[in-house]
């Protein structure tokens, strides 16, 4: 074995592999960009250095960087983890030309499975099953349109590189056709760096299944089991979990075939993962990719087998045989992983950014994380916070501990994601091992929404009220005067009985609370209720209301409340009525007349100019941010007044990038 690693990459990924690193005795090193100087993973590992600025263009996707850092270090070996420069040969080619250990398979399998069109040559050459598709050397607009008519509508359009679900468009007319195609190629090539496409006959409502392989140099080539990992958004997975649910052995032991005999037919020599796609009505599976790393969903295997995957990863790139045989495997019980994001689930899965002020995961299921209370979730990077994996004697034990642990999570600081996992693993659908690519469509047709959002507003009221009492906050103790009521000139003693507050982003949402104690006498909506509050410690609010008792998570740093508990995840902006300034209501004020950013990020293109009319739903321009693109439309018909940025601009969240005058209703 070497004797220490450096792990090109950053976040909760970065901190797994140096875990195991570390437990095998090797020295760690971390690089970093800008943005990630005072990160988790730089304070883990033993030595760390600074690769450049905050874009990953600038530091994680430079491999001379990465090169100088390993050798001011002395590192013996990189691990690429996963995304960034994991699936692109550079580095891995620049490692053997240093006389360095590359953790991942060898260069030619790399590049082989990088190009989704050469991965099908092959996938079709070793006998695995492919969607019919063309994956031909025209890439000319006018050839993929002639494929798609002849494959037949609907189609998938995709990137030839990369993953992640960029460059990927599915086409169900023929006049969507060129846009699609064109979007694809733009997205892969500012993804990828590689414009090129393919056209596949697009699979409606498929499993998604995959196999974990690992290899070595010795010529041993196994397969872990399966995973499915159907519940996806804009092919981003969700949820994902080992065993498969609803599959016969049949098919089992066919997928395990096929994606060993494409391990074979590139000589594969590390962990990988082969990923089909599968007819829920026919069980029939397609080829879909293979990803030459280690997968964001590793985890559930780990947790099945009790094989940790970093550490066979490091042995095999040190030059060791694997283990153990195929037969010696075992599969024991079943595990899901969900995918914790800094995203607003209620609008879209918007992505947010902002500080984490806390962050306490539930102790019974495993947390890979790389943020702690403190940490930033910015612009430059995905959204992903954690991965929450739960593992169980049987699948429902399973599901069940990742819900209840779900609800047991708390954080703060940033809108997460967090009640829609826990509303996905409930659904009857996924409950019964039913869940498509299409779930989410399917469960939400008009996009999942938060329930509770009245309690909520009242709970964030009530944490602020008893915030600015004496003797009713954690942090303002009562004082013996506080009581008295004696003769004032100018004021009655102590604080008001009665306090009315808004949501600065709803002005018309309100909330009165009268009473100087619990209970409190609570109208919202119309509707007056009874509701007994108190301060448990610093960060939770004990409430009864109707009978009904709760604890919920707060903290209250200025006007923001942060809210969490098993039915609220939430944050609001809560200001004394009196207090109240119109200028700072939320980016909804005005929307018909205005287009702004919803977050921090660069300006891709805009679309219009002054004196442009515009219809309602037009796209007027593109942003960039968190490795996502987002269309940003008009809200109603109009004409275009003034356009305030140009596209190359790094905005901030709120920035006005165009304003209309909108036409009269």
């Amino acid at each position: 074995m070497f004797d220490s690693l450096l792990i090109a990459n950053r976040g909760e990924i970065a901190c797994r592999i140096i875990r195991t690193a570390r437990r095998l005795g090797l020295r760690t090193i971390a690089v970093h960009s800008d943005a990630d100087r005072d990160a988790l993973h730089v304070r883990m590992a033993d030595q760390a250095v600074p690769i450049g600025a905050s874009p990953a263009s600038e530091s994680y996707l430079r491999v001379e960087r990465i090169m100088a850092a390993a050798r001011a270090t002395g590192a013996a070996a990189i691990h690429p983890g996963y995304g960034f420069l994991s699936e692109r040969p550079d580095l891995a080619r620049t490692c053997a030309q240093n006389g360095l250990i590359w953790v991942g398979p060898h260069v030619a399998a790399i590049t082989a499975m990088g190009s989704k069109i050469e991965a099908r040559r092959i996938a079709e050459a070793a006998g695995v099953p492919c969607v019919p598709g063309y994956s031909g050397d025209d890439q000319s607009d006018a050839a993929l349109v002639a494929a798609a008519r002849r494959i037949g509508l609907p189609v998938m359009v995709k990137a030839s590189a990369g993953g992640g679900g960029k460059g990927m468009r599915a086409v169900f007319a023929e006049a969507e056709l060129a846009s699609a195609i064109a979007s694809a190629r733009s997205e892969a090539e500012r993804a990828f760096g590689d414009g090129r496409l393919l056209v596949e006959k697009l699979v409606r409502n498929p499993r998604h299944i995959e196999v974990q392989l690992l290899g070595d140099a010795h010529g041993n080539l196994l397969h872990l089991f399966e995973r499915d990992c159907s519940v996806q958004r804009n092919h981003q997975k969700l949820l994902e979990e080992a065993p498969a649910p609803n599959l016969d052995q049949k098919t089992r032991e066919r997928l395990f075939s096929a994606a060993l005999r494409l391990g074979r037919a590139i000589g594969y020599d590390n962990a990988g993962t082969a990923e089909f796609i599968m007819d829920g009505a026919s069980g029939d599976f397609f080829f879909l990719e293979m990803n030459t790393r280690l997968q964001v969903e590793h985890t559930v295997t780990e947790e099945i087998t009790g094989i940790d995957l970093v550490e066979m990863q490091l042995r095999v790139a040190a030059g060791e045989a694997l283990p153990f045989a195929q037969d010696e495997i075992r599969a024991t019980g079943h595990a899901i992983e969900a995918r914790l994001t800094a995203e607003d689930a209620g609008a879209g899965f918007r992505p947010q950014t902002g500080e984490i002020v806390h962050w306490r995961p539930s102790p019974d299921l495993r947390c890979d994380s790389g943020i702690e209370a403190g940490s930033t979730v910015g612009v430059f990077y995905d959204s992903m916070i954690a991965k929450l994996v739960a593992h169980g004697r049987d699948r429902d034990e399973a599901r069940r501990k990742l819900a209840a642990g779900l609800e047991r999570t708390a954080i703060a600081g940033v809108t997460t994601n967090r009640m829609f996992l826990r509303d996905a693993v409930q659904r009857p659908c996924f409950a019964e091992g039913r869940a498509t690519t299409g779930f989410l469509m399917q469960e939400w047709p008009d996009g999942w929404q938060a329930e509770d959002t009245a309690d909520s507003l009242v709970l964030a009221a009530l944490a602020r009220h008893l915030r600015d009492r004496p003797g009713l906050s954690p942090a303002r103790p009562a004082s013996p005067w506080q009581a008295l009521g004696g003769f004032r000139l100018l004021a009655k003693a102590g604080s008001p009985a009665r306090a009315t507050y808004l949501d600065a982003d709803r002005p018309d949402a309100r909330v009165t609370i009268d009473g100087r104690a619990s209970p409190f006498a609570v109208t919202h909506g119309g509707e007056t209720r009874e509701i007994s509050a108190e301060w448990r410690d610093g960060t939770t609010l004990a409430v009864s209301v109707d009978g009904r008792f709760e604890t919920v998570g707060a903290l209250t740093p200025g006007d923001t409340v942060h809210l969490w508990s098993a039915r609220h995840d939430a944050v609001h902006r809560i200001i004394a009525a009196g207090d109240f300034d119109a200028g700072q209501a939320g980016e909804g004020a005005g929307a018909a007349d205005r287009i702004t950013t919803p977050m921090p990020g660069l300006l891709v293109s805009i679309s219009v100019r002054p004196g442009d009319r515009v219809a309602k739903g037009d796209t007027l321009a593109v942003m960039e941010s968190m490795k996502l693109l987002i269309d940003l439309k008009a809200a109603a018909p109009g004409t275009v007044t003034t356009v305030r940025a140009a596209a190359g601009d790094t905005l901030d969240a709120g920035a006005v990038l165009v304003t209309l005058d909108p036409d009269e209703t």
